[in-house]
């Protein structure tokens, strides 16, 4: 990465499954007329793919397999595999829980970390994923981890996906975010965590409106001269 890359300013959002890092980030992202980089969206489409081959979620070699072979493109609001849109596709509680399993995979990350530098483009970046602040652009401006209960991720997942049209069971996501939750804390490979330059968000009783606002003091106060 030159130097004239490294002086674009990044906003790095991390946190949990579930606790708003997507909404927050765009907003930010808009508020301030940066990029947007939605780095689960990497892993959701590689878990897609691989369930689409019937391959195995958990076998690295397999994995890097079938993602060396697919297309990945962001297009407006439109996230496409292999030309096709599968921005909703995506979104499915199984595809979820594929993306953190292939997201465990140390050179599955490695492979797809330049994909993630190409994003960091003038005036500046936010973004959002488990791993941002810490691995992908350690030189961020700003480093949050937006978090929030266990219990309020899972009502707000279960309130997506109804609205998406998914079927949900609420006891259901509230397991799955909790077993995501330690497999995302405990892997080898870059995992979870809230890091000491990193100030945190949480956002259990926040309105979306709040956390967007928390953001965007933090980025003002660090940058001011």
């Amino acid at each position: 990465m030159t130097d004239n890359v490294k002086a674009i300013p990044v906003i790095a959002i991390d946190g949990p499954s579930a606790s708003g890092k997507g909404t927050v980030a765009q907003a930010v992202a808009g508020s301030l007329g940066f990029h947007y980089l939605d780095s689960g969206a990497l892993y959701r489409i590689v878990g897609l793919a691989v369930v689409r081959a019937r391959g195995n979620l958990e076998n690295e070699s397999e994995v890097l397999s079938i993602l060396l072979k697919i297309n990945i493109k962001f297009q407006r609001d439109q996230v496409l595999l292999d030309g096709a849109d599968v921005a909703e596709t995506i979104r499915a509680e199984p595809i979820s829980a594929a993306a953190s399993k292939v997201g465990a995979l140390a050179q599955v990350r490695a492979a797809l970390l330049a994909r993630q530098h190409e994003f960091r483009q003038a005036p500046g970046l936010v973004a959002d994923g488990r791993d941002m602040g810490s691995v992908v652009f350690p030189d961020s401006v700003l480093k949050i981890y937006l978090t929030a209960s266990a219990e309020a991720r899972a009502e707000r997942r279960y309130k997506q996906l109804i609205g998406k049209g998914f079927d949900a069971n609420m006891a259901a996501l509230l397991q799955e975010i909790k077993l995501r939750d330690q497999r995302d804390s405990e892997r080898a490979a870059a995992p979870l965590q809230k890091y000491t330059d990193a100030f945190e968000v949480d956002t259990t009783r926040l309105t979306v409106a709040q956390s967007i606002a928390s953001v965007l003091d933090y980025y003002h106060r660090v940058t001011v001269n």
